[in-house]
């Protein structure tokens, strides 16, 4: 077998023991804290150590009893739903603002100040002010994702654009290539890497944001659920709320990285 697969592992079970000894320790010093194999139990069934038998949340994630109480599945499906109405109203408003950033410095002149003032702001900070104006959870929550998710693809896709080489845009002028031909024939194919490279940082960012707002809105989803447990002091479904974040996260970051890939014309002239 290869070293390097070994590697690959092998260390990551070590660091995973290494953590379940951390997060034993963890519950033996404070009082009510699940421990690894209560957790396991409450996310795939067993028995508790009182003879309880438990179903458990991961082992029948596609139960409806009703409206607001649902399975795993479901709870991260509304999540996704909202995660990727956001994150596509991203790309439909950043992309053609970086490439207007990108393209034109007074537009840079104009708008930089004003991205740099608004993409550190903290998602909890618009939430208040957007459920005021739309008195709804879900239009708040995709909004939410929309303004904070919205930055690195701006950011990325004027970077995309200035990476154009001087000599194709001076191909451009002797072809006399329109604006628009100058954007779909040469822009866009150079700076398509960097667009997905926003994209793929925005839909982090959206994922991340997604469990914050439902947390302070309520209703369904994953970050609902998660806050809900806590409320209910169900403190093992934080813990596995917070595993399947994660995994989710995992693989849509993973998504992502294959798709930019696929439209990076450098890494394939490189291979």
């Amino acid at each position: 077998m290869n070293k390097e697969l070994i590697k690959k592992i092998v260390l990551p079970f070590l660091v995973l023991l290494l953590i379940l000894q951390i997060w034993s320790s963890i519950a033996k010093a404070v009082h009510n804290f699940p421990t690894p194999s209560q957790t396991y139990v409450a996310a795939f069934g067993g028995t508790k150590a009182d003879g309880e038998v438990v179903v458990g949340v991961l082992a029948d994630p596609f139960y409806i009893n009703n409206q607001d109480d649902k399975g795993v599945f479901w709870q991260i499906i509304a999540s996704l739903k909202r995660v990727f109405a956001g994150f596509v109203l991203a790309i439909l408003v950043g992309v053609p603002i970086g490439l207007f950033v990108g393209m034109s410095k007074n537009a840079q002149y104009a708008l930089n100040p004003f991205i740099q003032i608004f993409k550190p702001v903290s998602p909890l900070a618009w939430l208040p002010l957007l459920l005021f104006i739309f008195q709804d959870i879900n239009m708040t929550a995709i909004s939410t994702i929309f303004i904070t998710s919205i930055w690195p693809i701006i950011i990325n896709t004027a970077l995309g654009v200035k990476s154009v080489s001087e000599d194709y845009m001076n191909v451009a002028k002797v072809l006399r290539f329109s604006p628009l031909e100058k954007i779909f024939q040469i822009i866009l194919p150079v700076s398509v890497p960097y667009i997905f490279t926003g994209m793929r940082l925005s839909l982090g960012i959206a994922w991340l944001v997604i469990v914050a707002a439902e947390m302070l809105t309520g209703g369904i989803g994953i970050g609902f659920w998660i806050w809900d447990a806590y409320n209910n002091l169900n403190y093992h479904n934080i813990i596995i709320g917070i595993i399947v974040v994660g995994l989710i996260g995992f693989i849509l970051d993973i998504f992502m990285g294959k798709i930019a890939d696929y439209f990076d014309y450098t890494k394939k002239g490189r291979a």
